[in-house]
């Protein structure tokens, strides 16, 4: 296989490049960064792409955020994501990038599962052959979280909802978010659906959904 790998840590870049060079695999470009990543895989266009969750300048969500990225402009990019913590609305957005339309690995992995590497490399074949693997404490975690309103939002829908909350148009939250009217827009409808709220005359689903937003928070 052709991997793109992306961890800012090089101590652990490097010693996962070698696992996989050890299985016969090759690693065509190592890099640091979100942007990094997105251009090289884009690039390349390897059989796997292994990425860091948290990555510079915020090591928060840079690595997700470069994977889904990725995605918008080549929509069967095989990722497996490798985090060092469950981070369940993480695990939500990645496979919320999956397009419905055509097979596309996906895989949510914590970093503990590389010390186990006959484990670690079969998880990486499986996402590169279209499989989808997600570690067993995430689906753990997944089955018995508690059913609170807001725990299937993305963190970028929860932003999208914060602001709503605040009066904010679909244009006001654009401009907060620095992303398109079209874009936002999108974000509203999955809020919609993924908080129950049906289009009809009877109920109005944008202050239905900030309402909700207010319980939880």
């Amino acid at each position: 296989m052709r991997v793109v790998l992306a961890d800012d840590s090089v101590l652990l870049r490097e010693g996962i490049a070698l696992v996989l060079a050890d299985a016969g695999h090759e690693v065509v470009a190592a890099v640091g960064d979100g942007p990094s990543l997105v251009e090289a895989v884009l690039r390349e266009r390897p059989d796997v792409a292994l990425v860091d969750v948290r990555m510079p300048p915020s090591h928060t969500d840079e690595g997700l955020r470069a994977a889904v990225e990725v995605r918008r402009t080549w929509p069967a990019a095989p990722v497996l994501v490798l985090s060092q913590y469950v981070e369940l609305s993480y695990a939500d957005e990645l496979l919320d990038s999956q397009p419905n339309s055509q097979q596309t690995g996906t895989g949510y992995l914590l970093k503990d599962r590389v010390s186990d590497l006959a484990e670690f490399l079969t998880a990486v074949e499986s996402v590169a052959g279209g499989g989808t693997v997600l570690d067993p404490l995430v689906v753990r975690q997944l089955m018995g979280r508690r059913r609170d309103p807001l725990a299937g939002l993305t963190p970028r829908e929860l932003e999208v909802l914060g602001l709503m909350a605040q009066g904010r148009s679909n244009a006001a939250v654009a401009a907060a978010l620095d992303v398109t009217l079209g874009g936002v827009e999108k974000h509203t409808q999955r809020i919609f659906a993924k908080l129950g709220l049906t289009d009809d005359e009877t109920t109005h689903r944008r202050v239905q959904a900030v309402v909700r937003y207010l319980r939880a928070v």
